[in-house]
This record gives C-alpha cells, structure tokens and sequence, in this order.
C-alpha cells in the first residue's frame, strides 16, 4: 500500500500537525505510536523521525489523502482539546493535500456532532463526497 519513505512521510506530518502547540502530548505520542506500529514503523524508528523528521511525500490517490486527514483529526482530538491554531494548522494541511475546502470545513464543524468528536469513517467519506460530485 506505502512504501516506507511515505509511511515516514505520513507520520512525520503527524507529528509536525501534534507540534502546532509546541509539544507532545502523551496521548497525542500514544496515538502516533499506535498508528505507526499499524504502518509498521517500530517505537525507535518513530523516535528517530521525531528527532530528524523526512522530506514529505505526496499522497496518491486522493482516498488516501482523506484517509490522512481523518488521522490528523481523531489526532487534534486524542486529548478532547482543540484550539483555533490546531483548527488553522489542519486545514491548512488539508489544503496542501489538495483536499476541497468546503468540505474541510464541513468536517471540522461536522465532528462536533459526534462522541469524542469522531466522524466514522463512512460519514467523513459521505462529506468527502458531496463536494466532489
């Protein structure tokens, strides 16, 4: 599915996205930590990128992109706080992926609605799709 250096890739946007409030929060690490064994990234290479970090890879195809978002924002909301400059920064990301920003946005307020301000996956896609078609 991805190759190591977007594995890295992705990971080091996360952890680039977890420092938009100048640390790391332990559930915010856990959460990284959780996802990179999934990627098969082991705890000393993620230590490794947290020190160094990689050059960022693009994303193909775009449902890996939104898969991308949705990390960072079950991420944003790993602690149940999100500031306005968590808010600014992930979109900003998700601008960079190439992702619609009307639909950005609608998941941003959309996740509000829900427990623990997580969007199941088949509603985050549903979003995702409306602005596409």
């Amino acid at each position: 599915m991805y190759s190591k250096e977007e594995k890295l890739s992705l990971l080091s946007e996360m952890i680039e996205f977890a420092r938009a409030d100048n640390k790391v929060k332990e559930e915010e690490y856990g959460f990284i930590l959780a996802v990179a064994e999934q990627l098969g990234i082991t705890a000393h290479e993620l230590g490794e990128l947290m020190e160094k970090g990689v050059q960022k890879k693009s994303i193909h195809p775009e449902s890996e992109r939104i898969l991308q978002f949705h990390r960072l924002v079950l991420l944003m909301n790993v602690d149940q706080e999100s500031v306005p400059s968590e808010l600014h920064k992930i979109r900003n990301m998700g601008l960079q992926m190439g992702l619609r920003p009307e639909a950005i946005d609608t998941v941003l307020k959309e996740m509000h609605s829900y427990p623990n301000k997580v969007i199941p996956p088949k509603e985050l896609m549903a979003i995702f799709t409306k602005f596409y078609n």
